[in-house]
């Protein structure tokens, strides 16, 4: 096992998206990255990402996955990505204590700063997780029905922003946010995932995330308590539910 006495609490997160996947230890300033796409397995991901933190010292690892997680079991295989995913044993491989989460979830808990916050993450797809009052709950929205019988992915997602154009895509995300903020009764909602910048004017109560919010929620993962601190890599973790 890599773990040893000055490392075993140091914790390595792995963010996995569909072009990159970006890795940062504790007590590491920089982060690197290592290109993914189609012929990324589960196998090569821990293969490359062993070749390109060799110098680090970690006894953990948290990987943020592209996908539904449930208590630590990945549901079915990414799109972006190759196969072999599903099934396969993170922690054997890494020889050392594993938590998989869904990304979105994993930045939601890096971006939570009390209450009952919603996180929608624009990228490919739409990321969702809520917090309320602590208890993270990493949700499935993107392909509920929303308008002409297609998802809130189809509008919100890269998807919509082609089909759609900048401006219209950006008036459908108003209005999703706006929806799901009212049904779900969330105080606050933050915007995270590659096409949050392209939003512009920011809805009521909105604010924009910072991917590197990622690593804050997954170092977050190791932590035992409620009530995160802001900033700062090694903070409090919110109580999680529906995670391992």
């Amino acid at each position: 096992m890599r773990a040893h006495s000055k490392s075993a609490n140091a914790v390595l997160v792995i963010d996995v998206g569909g072009t990159h996947v970006k890795v940062l230890a504790t007590r590491q300033r920089e982060e690197r990255e290592i290109p993914s796409g189609s012929n990324m397995t589960a196998r090569k991901m821990v293969r490359d990402v062993k070749r390109v933190t060799k110098d680090w010292e970690y006894g953990r690892v948290s990987i943020g996955y592209p996908g539904p997680v449930i208590h630590g079991r990945l549901l079915h295989e990414p799109h972006n990505l190759g196969g072999g995913w599903v099934g396969f044993n993170f922690g054997k491989a890494f020889g050392c204590p594993v938590e998989v989460i869904n990304d979105a979830a994993m930045q939601a808990l890096g971006s939570y700063q009390g209450g009952r916050m919603l996180f929608l993450g624009l990228g490919a797809g739409l990321g969702a997780a809520m917090i309320v009052d602590g208890i993270l709950e990493p949700m499935e929205l993107a392909h509920l029905a929303y308008k002409n019988g297609k998802t809130y992915e189809d509008y919100v997602g890269v998807r919509g922003l082609k089909r759609l154009g900048k401006k219209n895509w950006r008036r459908h995300v108003a209005d999703v946010v706006e929806r799901l903020k009212d049904a779900l009764e969330a105080e606050y909602v933050v915007l995270g995932g590659g096409n949050a910048k392209k939003i512009g004017k920011l809805p009521p109560d909105t604010r924009l995330g910072n991917n590197r919010n990622a690593f804050v929620g997954g170092f977050r993962l190791w932590k035992k308590k409620t009530k995160p601190r802001s900033s700062g890599h090694e903070e409090k973790a919110p109580a999680r539910k529906g995670v391992a």
